[in-house]
């Protein structure tokens, strides 16, 4: 089973004057991707006994999300309410004390036997207490079980830059995928060396696969044997980019993990025809979540050529 382990919250969307409430969250849309696509999953998170709590467990459920993990609490869902104005959205976050955000470092669940790959990302790695618990659990599983980490990172939402870089950098140590954007490896190694130069560097600290997304041009994986590998982006009509990371990254999973790559021992000796395989999945499932308004990623009977 791959756990994905982070934020769900509901995005209050503006339409015709008023805000309507719909599930996601970066780790939440992969979840929910990986269970369309018909892979063993499930999610962690710390979710309300509110009613948007039991929206987001639903959309879970419907999707074949294992939510056996959850932590529930009686604080509130975390929200974000989204404003449109001129083609550009604004965000305003109520995220102080709720569900999501409260986890405890000194109180880590048992993780399942069944869970072969932990996945972390997004906002829960920077929201104190929360991105101590995620980072703790990270480091406590990583002997065991493949880790995967997506930054996905929001530099406005970062309070304590040297804590939060300090942390990550843990994280990335213990990572055997890490997968970043463009905008993500500059942030993290900042200054004028080439591209993969950094991608090298970051390597270096401990993953063994490196994805590298740079949207419209395609995404680049970098191998522990130092091979590199290109996959071109699929190019659709975009509504809008809601969620495209977040697929992305489940079209990559599903692949290494049907493939029987999603293991310590297979990302370390992965070869450069499945890397791509992997990648070409990903801008599969990607683009069809483009081509469509909101984070509603495809099920896996709408793929070309299934997983």
């Amino acid at each position: 089973m791959i756990l994905c382990c982070g934020e769900a919250l509901i995005d209050m969307i503006e339409t015709d004057g008023a805000f309507r409430p719909y599930a996601g969250g970066a780790v939440f849309n992969t979840a929910v991707s990986l269970g369309r696509l018909e892979r063993d999953v499930g999610f962690l998170s710390g979710l309300s006994t509110d009613m948007f709590g039991t929206l987001l467990r639903d959309t879970l459920q419907a999707s074949a999300v294992d939510t056996s993990t959850v932590i529930l609490s009686g604080q509130p869902t975390t929200l974000a309410f989204v404003q449109l104005k001129d083609g550009h959205a604004t965000y305003t976050f109520y995220d102080e004390n709720t569900a999501g955000r409260s986890l405890n470092a000194t109180a880590l669940p048992v993780i399942p036997a069944d869970v072969s790959t932990l996945y972390f990302g997004g906002i829960s790695l920077i929201g104190m207490p929360a991105a101590d618990f995620y980072a703790a659990l990270a480091l406590q599983e990583a002997r065991d079980r493949v880790i995967v980490i997506d930054p996905n990172i929001r530099p406005l939402f970062i309070v304590d830059e040297e804590s939060y870089r300090a942390r990550l950098t843990q994280m990335i140590a213990v990572c055997d995928i890490l997968k970043v954007s463009d905008d993500d490896l500059h942030w993290i190694t900042p200054g004028d060396a080439p591209i993969e130069e950094k991608a090298r560097a970051l390597m270096a600290l401990g993953p063994k696969l490196l994805v590298l997304t740079k949207g419209s041009a395609g995404a680049t994986a970098y191998l522990a044997n130092g091979e590199t590998v290109d996959a071109a982006s699929r190019r659709v009509d975009v509504v809008d980019t809601v969620g495209a990371g977040d697929t992305f990254n489940a079209g990559v999973l599903a692949k290494l993990s049907q493939m029987g790559c999603l293991t310590k021992a297979g990302i370390a000796q992965l070869s450069a025809d499945d890397a791509l395989a992997a990648l070409r999945l990903g801008a599969e499932v990607a683009s069809i979540t483009v081509s469509r308004a909101g984070a509603n990623p495809p099920m896996l009977s709408e793929l070309s050529q299934g997983v």
